[in-house]
């Protein structure tokens, strides 16, 4: 069989650095989402479970802006830690 050379139409690879970032919103709660993906904080846990289950490396990163409360911050850190990420960091 003679090789073929890619279409171009491949999945792309996942990105490599996962960045959960909390936001304040219009109405004052928190906006959660996951590189750019809006997730609620009930499925953070289940979404990070899914972005982690095959991944060697549990590295995560959790940026929040000036207005949140550490405590949200620290609530982003425990669900992560529970779904097995146990390498988080902070941004700025």
């Amino acid at each position: 069989m003679i090789p073929r050379e890619p279409n171009g139409k491949s999945a792309p690879p996942p990105e490599r650095t996962i960045v959960i970032q909390l936001e304040a919103n219009e109405v004052g709660d928190q906006a959660v989402r996951v590189n750019h993906e809006s997730v609620a904080w009930e499925e953070l846990h289940g979404r990070l479970l899914e972005i982690f289950k095959l991944r060697a490396e549990k590295i995560a990163f959790v940026k929040a802006d000036g207005t949140i409360e550490f405590e949200h911050v620290a609530r982003a850190i425990d669900i992560a830690r529970g779904a097995g990420v146990y390498n988080v960091g902070l941004m700025r």
